[in-house]
This record gives structure tokens, sequence and C-alpha cells, in this order.
């Protein structure tokens, strides 16, 4: 039974791991990074001395909770960059960016700055801004991205895009989607000319009861 022990004691260790992290995506993904540690320790069902001794601080739970979005942002960064076609980079960019804050309200706040204890969080923001500026410069050689727009822009639609936790989940989600493709028509140079692009469905963001839902 000795034997045993140490390995049983690091599958419990791990278990309460993974449990804290599944509870901190669900409390910081609907509430925000504003959320208190105890919320998280209960909703994960284990006591505030076990939340502590795997995340000594909020801001290593944060790091630890959103690495894999970390990790798609790199990868929509490097995708874009790659993308032969500086206008379809510029727009993947923007649509991937846009999905994985409308998945996570705690990793927009992390990414947009909004928790600025979120440190782990800057270099992946400037890596994407200086991504977006260079596949503007880009796009705006090409005559697809109209020449007024600046980085700022980017920051601006995603501050918009934030809005859009208000709503709930698979209505945010098609939400997300569908302001994306707005923002990008709004961002092509001569938007009007040609054919437009196609928008995704609209959700039904208004209660089924308010005056004029069909």
């Amino acid at each position: 039974m000795t034997s045993h022990l140490p390995q049983s004691v690091r599958s419990d260790a791990r278990d309460n791991r993974a449990r804290i992290l599944a509870a901190a995506r669900t409390v910081f993904g609907e509430i925000g990074l504003g959320a208190p540690m105890r919320d998280i320790a209960r909703h994960a069902e284990v006591g505030h001395a076990t939340l502590y001794r795997h995340f000594p601080t909020k801001q290593a739970l944060i790091a630890q909770t959103f690495a894999e979005q970390r990790r798609a942002c790199r990868a929509a960064v490097r995708d874009a960059l790659a993308d032969p076609d500086p206008w379809h980079g510029f727009r993947s960019l923007i649509e991937r960016i846009c999905e994985l804050h409308a998945h996570s309200g705690g990793f927009a706040d992390a990414f947009m700055a909004a928790y600025p204890q979120a440190v782990d969080f800057a270099a992946d923001r400037e890596q994407a801004v200086r991504a977006a500026a260079e596949l503007a410069r880009r796009a705006q050689e090409t005559g697809r991205l109209r020449s007024g727009f600046v980085v700022d822009d980017l920051i601006l639609m995603l501050m918009a895009h934030r809005g859009l936790h208000d709503a709930p989940g698979p209505a945010r989600l098609a939400a997300s989607s569908r302001f994306a493709a707005y923002v990008i028509e709004a961002f092509r140079a001569a938007p009007h000319a040609g054919v437009p692009t196609p928008l995704p469905p609209a959700p039904r963001l208004r209660p089924a009861h308010s005056p004029g839902a069909p």
C-alpha cells in the first residue's frame, strides 16, 4: 500500500489541477478576469489551499488557463503572415482573433490588457499588432485594403467586439462571425464595388417577446 501512495498522490494532484483549470476556463470565460479566486475554487470543488498550492497567484492561473488560446493566437499570426495573398491573410487574422475572443471573455480581457496583471499576454498582443500592421501595409500596396486604415482601427474593432459577451454563448459566436464580416467589408478598399461578400447568418439577439420580433 505504501509503495502505491506516491502515485496515488500524484494522480490526485493531477486531477485537482485539471479540475481547477476547467473551472477557471468556465468562470473566467463567463465572468471575465475579475472573478475572485474563491469562485474558481468553489466551481472546481477544491479548497483554497489546494488552489493556491497549484497556482500561487492569480496571474499564474490565468496564464495556464489560456495557454491553448495563446498558442492558437500565435498560430493565427504565423499563418496570416505566411499567406501569399496579403488581403486574405489580413482577413483571416481578424476572423480568427474574433473567434478566439468570442469563446472567452477572460481571454479577450487578457489580450486587450483590460486586466493589467495578465502580463504574460503582452508579448502575444504586441506580436498580433505588429503582424496586423505588416499585413495592412502589404494589403494596401495591392489596393485591397483602404488607404486610410491604421492599426488603431483594429484595436477599436476588438474593443467593440468585446461587447458581444453580453449575448448568450451560441448567439455570441454567430454574432462574432457576422461582426467580423461587416468589419472586413468596412476595411476593404471601395467596399461597394463589385459583388459584396455574403454575410454569415444573423443571430437572434432580441428576446422572443421584444417588439418587432418575428
